[in-house]
């Protein structure tokens, strides 16, 4: 029985598990161009879905209260907009010195100055009990921030 009651407490990482799993046995299935489409699936219905979910599951009163914590939501932006790319940076300063292909290395850069994923910030809070709202104003929010 406490086994049935751990895979219910953790169904999420246990659904990425088989999900990784599954790929790794039949990788033709997620191509572009294969039976799942994530060129659509993946890019317009899934992180539509989340963000549907997500606003559908939350009190307006929950949304508006997220929204006045001005020093989280600044923490957050600075901490992923130029702490991390500027701790990356540093990072591959270091990296260049070894024989590591210089194209993986702009690889890594570039991604070092992404914002995280919208669907795994909210998930990932979300099932971690954390404040859903602040982490789908701040996913928005950097995601049009990382446009300018």
């Amino acid at each position: 029985m406490r086994l049935l009651e751990r895979m219910r407490k953790e169904w999420f990482m246990i659904g990425i598990v088989l999900a990784i799993a599954g790929a790794k046995l039949e990788p033709s299935i997620g191509v572009n161009g294969g039976p799942l489409k994530p060129e659509i699936t993946v890019s317009y219905i899934a992180v539509a879905t989340i963000f549907f979910n997500s606003g559908l599951s939350l009190k307006t009163e929950e949304l508006t209260s997220a929204l006045v914590h001005v020093r989280l939501h600044l923490f957050i932006q600075i901490f992923t907009l130029a702490f991390f790319p500027a701790t990356i940076w540093l990072f591959l300063q270091l990296l260049s010195i070894t024989p590591i292909n210089e194209w993986l290395l702009k690889g890594l850069q570039t991604v070092g100055c992404m914002p995280p994923p919208v669907s795994s910030a909210v998930i990932l809070t979300k099932a971690v009990g954390g404040n859903e709202a602040a982490a789908i104003f701040n996913s928005a929010f950097g995601s049009f921030l990382v446009l300018f």
